[in-house]
C-alpha cells in the first residue's frame, strides 16, 4: 500500500510539474498571435481536397490533419492555435457546441492519442494550444438528459424557457437562465453542476497541457461563477461576450481574465467595410481604455466562425488587408480566423465555415502580408509598448507601437499626409515593410507617407529589419 501510495503521489507531482510548464498566464499570452482553427474544416488526415459538399455536417477535418500543416500555420508568424471544442458531440455537432460527454473526446477529429500528438507538435515547435470550452449548456436533447454524462437529471438544468432576442438587451435573469437556441442550460447553482464543470476544467488542462482556454457564451452564465471558473482553469481565459456593448463587456473582466473584443470588431468593420471616421476608431479605442481592466488581455479579432466575413459581399480587399493589420498591432492579442489568409467571403454560419484544404495556397498575398507583420510583431515585440495616436483623420490613421509605425486609410482616394509626430528620430532611415524600395530618411521631424489606391504602411528602422529583409 505504502508503494501504490508513493506511486501515486509521484505521479500527480509529475503531472503538476509538466502543468506549471505549459499552463501559460494571460501576461504570457500577450506576446502570441493566435490563428483560429475549425478542426473539422482545417485538413484531412488524408490530404484529400475534395470540397465539402454539406457544411452543416462533419467535413473531415482531424487532429493529424492540423499535425500535418502545421507548417501552413508556424510560417505564417503564429505562435498558438485556437481550436474547436474537444469533448464528444452529438452527431452533427462538428463545431464541438453540442456536448454529451465531458469525459470523452470527439472520435470525429481523431483519438485521444491523436490530440495529445496535436499538442505535443505544437510544444515541440514552441507553439501554444488554446481549447475552446463550454459551461453553459449541453447538446440539444430537448428535456431527455439520460444520454448526458455527466448531466444527466433534470435538476442538473434551469427550467425550460428560450431566449428571445430582446432579452439579451433588456432581461439579463432571461439570458442566464433560459436556453440559447434550444440547448440544455445548465444550473451553476446546483452544486454538484458547479462543483463537477471546476473539477472538469482543471483536470482537463493538467491532462492535455493546454495552455489556454476561449470559453463560450460568457453572459449566459452568472458572473460569480466565471471567477470561480478562471481560478479552477489555471491559465489565460478570454471569453465570448458577443454584444456591442462596451460598458457590458467590459464588466465580465472582473470574473475573467480578458473577452473577445467584439465592441472593437464592429468599429472596425463601420471603418474598413462602411468607410466611416477613423474618429469613430479613436473614441472606440480611448472608451478601451476607460472600460477595460487590460485593454493589452483582450482577443481582437476581424473574422471568426460566428459572423459573416469581413468579405461577405464585399470585394474590398484593401479594407480586409488594412483591418488585419490594425488587429495584429492594435493594443490586445490578434486571433486570425482560418481561412483570412486566403481571402475568404462566406456568410453566416455554417457558410463562414469553408474547408480550408482546397485552398492552402502559401503565395496569397493576403499569407504574405500576413507572415511578413507577423515577423515584425514579434521582432519588435510590439506588446511591450503602448499604442501611440500619431495622426488622426477621417480617412488618415497612424499609430505606433515602440518603434514600429502603422499607417492606414479606409478609402482608395488621394490620400497623402506628412506626418510629424514620430517614433523615429531626425536622420533616421526607415521603411515600409509591405513595399519594395519604400524608404525615406526623417527629415525635420517629418514623414511623407502616401497610402493613395488604399494602400497599408508598416515604417521601421531600416537597421531593426530582419537580415534577410535588408539584403
Amino acid at each position: 500500500n505504502f508503494t501504490v501510495i508513493m506511486k501515486t503521489a509521484l505521479f500527480v507531482v509529475c503531472m503538476l510539474l509538466v502543468s506549471s510548464v505549459y499552463s501559460h498566464t494571460k501576461e504570457e499570452w500577450k506576446s502570441r498571435s493566435i490563428y483560429q482553427v475549425l478542426t473539422d474544416r482545417f485538413a484531412r488526415t488524408d490530404g484529400g481536397v475534395e470540397s465539402c459538399k454539406n457544411l452543416g455536417n462533419y467535413c473531415g477535418g482531424t487532429y493529424k490533419g492540423l499535425i500535418n500543416n502545421l507548417d501552413y500555420i508556424q510560417n505564417m508568424g503564429f505562435d498558438a492555435i485556437w481550436v474547436t471544442p474537444i469533448v464528444k458531440n452529438l452527431p452533427g455537432g462538428y463545431h464541438g457546441y453540442w456536448a454529451t460527454d465531458l469525459y470523452s473526446l470527439n472520435e470525429n477529429f481523431g483519438t485521444e492519442q491523436d490530440f495529445k500528438d496535436l499538442v505535443t507538435a505544437l510544444h515541440n515547435r514552441g507553439m501554444w494550444i488554446m481549447v475552446d470550452v463550454v459551461a453553459n449548456h449541453m447538446g440539444p436533447v430537448g428535456q431527455d438528459y439520460s444520454g448526458i454524462n455527466p448531466f444527466n437529471q433534470p435538476e442538473h438544468y434551469h427550467d425550460y424557457c428560450i431566449i428571445n432576442d430582446s432579452d439579451f438587451a433588456n432581461d439579463q435573469w432571461r439570458v442566464e437562465n433560459c436556453r440559447l437556441a434550444d440547448l440544455p442550460d445548465l444550473k451553476q447553482e446546483n452544486d454538484f453542476v458547479k462543483n463537477t464543470l471546476l473539477s472538469w476544467i482543471s483536470d482537463l488542462v493538467l491532462r492535455y497541457n493546454i495552455d489556454g482556454l476561449r470559453i463560450d457564451t460568457i453572459p449566459e452564465v452568472p458572473k460569480w461563477f466565471w471567477s470561480s471558473f478562471q481560478q479552477s482553469a489555471g491559465v489565460y481565459c478570454v471569453g465570448e461576450v458577443f454584444d456591442g456593448r462596451i460598458d457590458y463587456v467590459a464588466d465580465y473582466q472582473n470574473h475573467v481574465d480578458a473577452l473577445l473584443n467584439y465592441p472593437l470588431r464592429f468599429t472596425m468593420i463601420d471603418v474598413w467595410k462602411s468607410g466611416r471616421s477613423f474618429y469613430d476608431l479613436r473614441q472606440r479605442l480611448n472608451d478601451n481604455k476607460n472600460y477595460f481592466k487590460d485593454v493589452n488581455a483582450l482577443g481582437v479579432f476581424v473574422d471568426n466562425h460566428d459572423n459573416a466575413r469581413f468579405l461577405y459581399q464585399n470585394t474590398n480587399q484593401n479594407g480586409f488587408k488594412s483591418a488585419l493589420l490594425f488587429a495584429l498591432f492594435t493594443e490586445g492579442i490578434p486571433i486570425t480566423y482560418y481561412g483570412s489568409e486566403q481571402g475568404y467571403g462566406g456568410g453566416n454560419d455554417p457558410n463562414n465555415r469553408e474547408q480550408l484544404w482546397t485552398n492552402m495556397d502559401s503565395s496569397h498575398p493576403i499569407y504574405q502580408m500576413i507572415k511578413t507583420a507577423n515577423g515584425i510583431r514579434k521582432s519588435h515585440e510590439v506588446w511591450k509598448y503602448p499604442q501611440v495616436e500619431r495622426y488622426v483623420d477621417n480617412n488618415f490613421y497612424a499609430f505606433s507601437r515602440g518603434n514600429v509605425l502603422i499607417a492606414l486609410t479606409n478609402t482608395d482616394g488621394n490620400i497623402q499626409r506628412t506626418v510629424t509626430y514620430l517614433p523615429f528620430n531626425e536622420g533616421d532611415y526607415v521603411c515600409n515593410i509591405l513595399g519594395d524600395s519604400d524608404c525615406a530618411t526623417i527629415n525635420q521631424g517629418k514623414l511623407n507617407v502616401d497610402l493613395s489606391g488604399y494602400k497599408a504602411k508598416i515604417y521601421v528602422k531600416f537597421n531593426s529589419l530582419p537580415k534577410a529583409e535588408t539584403e
